[in-house]
């Protein structure tokens, strides 16, 4: 069993200490495999910003971590640095690879940097890099789960979030499928739902999901959501069966814990439709 922990939209500078706490209680029950953060680690690329989500990073032992950019790691209010320095936090945090991947016998995960210097909001993913991809996606093993992690959306579940849809994702969700991907991981909306990608674009040669994580830590929260991630379980099975679950964990401030909301089965490689489970109230 392979466990991967997805936390996206921490905005560290808005982040709740509650939650903080909570989270890290959360990683020790778990004990994932892989900590994936997609996207928006701070909320003003400041220093000290990207100093405290290291050292929150660095609280969770040495489990490894593949950290994205998102559009609030680049410096919004100060023209110099993003024309000519955009990424000079995030990579004094993290490291110099804004595209980071991740390899183990069941799981290969490939981080897209989809932020763009020239763009406020947006994301945009390029040939280069959907070739890229495709090409790491294609040597993949048979037991492997196959990620993709991008910071903007693929797909969306309202009208009102059509516009932060990832510009250039009908090419790369396309390229991506037929190179073998099962996952597209997401943030940015701060929204966490899990959606057939094969239902949204026409001709998929193959079931591909897009998994979408709420915002983990801040006080930025959307609608009824809390504080939300994902977390995803993979067994290769016997005879190449793979299962593969994405289970929703809510912040709950009654408790002041994590707690399981929801559990979806996905069906990969054309087997029956995923169930959703919601549990509790």
């Amino acid at each position: 069993m392979t466990l991967l922990l997805q936390i996206s939209d921490t905005h560290f500078g808005t982040e709740r200490p509650p939650v903080v706490a909570a989270l890290s209680r959360l990683f020790d029950a778990l004990s994932p495999d892989l900590v994936v953060l997609s996207g928006d680690i701070t909320q003003r690329a400041r220093r000290s910003q990207f100093a405290a989500a290291r050292a929150f990073v660095d609280s969770l032992g040495a489990v490894p971590a593949l950290v994205l950019p998102g559009n609030h790691d680049i410096p919004l209010f100060d023209p110099f640095s993003r024309l000519f320095r955009p990424y000079a936090n995030h990579q004094r945090a993290f490291g110099a690879d804004l595209e980071p991947s991740f390899e183990a016998p069941g799981l290969l995960v490939l981080g897209v940097n989809t932020t763009r210097p020239y763009r406020h909001k947006d994301g945009e993913v390029s040939m280069q890099q959907i070739r890229r991809v495709a090409a790491r996606l294609e040597t993949a093993g048979a037991a492997q789960l196959r990620v993709v992690v991008t910071h903007q959306p693929v797909a969306v579940t309202r009208a009102q979030d059509e516009k932060n849809l990832l510009h250039g994702r009908a090419r790369a969700v396309q390229r991506w499928a037929r190179a073998g991907a099962d996952l597209i991981l997401g943030g940015h909306i701060h929204l966490p739902y899990v959606l057939p990608l094969h239902d949204t674009f026409a001709g998929l040669p193959r079931r591909v999901w897009a998994v979408q994580a709420g915002t983990a830590l801040s006080s930025r929260t959307r609608g009824t959501i809390d504080n939300s991630v994902n977390v995803i379980r993979h067994d290769a099975g016997a005879g190449g069966a793979r299962q593969t679950t994405v289970e929703r964990w809510d912040y709950s401030d009654a408790d002041s814990e994590f707690e399981m909301i929801v559990r979806h089965e996905l069906a990969l490689d054309g087997a029956t439709p995923p169930v959703a489970v919601t549990l509790g109230g």
